[in-house]
């Protein structure tokens, strides 16, 4: 994967920096396109496309949390634009009027037509390879990452169309619930490859969660999904904002309780760096799935 261009000109005075130590920012516009609901909803987002690499460039859609745009998908699409990948974080609250998280939807899958319509909008640019767009999210938008992982809920929102994400890389998407709650199915997956990374003291679940979702799928669905859970990581340990503790019913598999959203820098570090490898990976020629 490409790169990001670095500048050549003159430092400026006095930095003590060098020509070529500032990287150039990559083209950053807002957007808006419609969803894929039967009566659509228009949703806006920020897309930045990194200058300098091989066109058509991949790129990834970036879904946030509860609590809206908060910067952790600021954070990660930085580290992809880094990686040459271009970015679409989309705001899923503004067209529903959503200011608080106890206005959210019923069910992360009432936003999938969001994510489907991004990616719809995405594959339509110029300088951007339709078949090389992942997805990536936070908590509400890992759950809809990993759903739309899944046969069932991409033909239901994409139909006949074939629209598909190349690759999925939730982020401590409350792996509890799945298969266990109606409108959390995971099986019949698509074949993309995902990656989910969760927080060992993440109070959603317990910590062996995630990976005893997995290991309970199918094997023909298991070989497409990997897991890493951070020792030390709480939900939300990408937040870069101070501590918090929120009551929330659906912490501790369902019964409720407090959840911790501590910020952990080395840990939100490594998973960047994981999922920058891992789309990297699931773009390349050679390991296309």
């Amino acid at each position: 994967m490409a790169q990001r261009e670095r500048a050549s000109g003159p430092a400026p005075a006095g930095s003590g920096a060098q020509p070529g130590d500032y990287p150039v920012r990559p083209a950053t516009s807002y957007v808006s396109f419609p969803t894929l609901h039967p009566a659509p909803l228009t949703v806006a987002g920020q897309l930045r496309v990194p200058r300098g690499g091989e066109a058509p460039l991949p790129a990834v859609v970036i879904v946030h949390g509860s609590a809206g745009l908060d910067g952790r998908g600021e954070a990660l699409a930085a580290a992809l634009n880094d990686d040459g990948i271009a970015t679409l974080e989309i705001d899923l609250w503004a067209p529903r009027g959503v200011r608080q998280p106890l206005e959210r939807p019923e069910h992360a899958a009432e936003t999938l037509p969001d994510a489907f319509g991004a990616l719809r909008f995405l594959a339509s640019q110029p300088g951007i390879d339709g078949a090389r767009i992942g997805i990536a999210g936070f908590s509400w938008g890992g759950v809809v990452s990993l759903l739309s992982a899944t046969r069932r809920y991409a033909d239901a929102v994409a139909g006949s169309s074939g629209e598909r994400f190349a690759a999925h890389a939730p982020f401590y998407p409350v792996c509890w619930a799945y298969n266990r709650r109606p409108g959390y199915e995971i099986r019949d997956l698509t074949g993309a490859p995902v990656l989910i990374q969760a927080g060992a003291l993440d109070t959603y679940d317990r910590p062996s969660g995630c990976q005893d979702m997995v290991d309970a799928l199918p094997e023909a669905d298991r070989r497409h999904v990997r897991v890493i859970v951070y020792p030390g990581a709480t939900h939300a340990f990408d937040r870069m904002q101070p501590a918090v503790t929120v009551e929330d019913p659906h912490a501790d598999e369902g019964a409720g309780g407090l959840v911790r959203f501590e910020p952990n820098p080395e840990v939100t570090a490594r998973a960047h760096r994981e999922t920058v490898a891992f789309f990297r990976q699931a773009f390349s020629a050679e390991e296309r799935y």
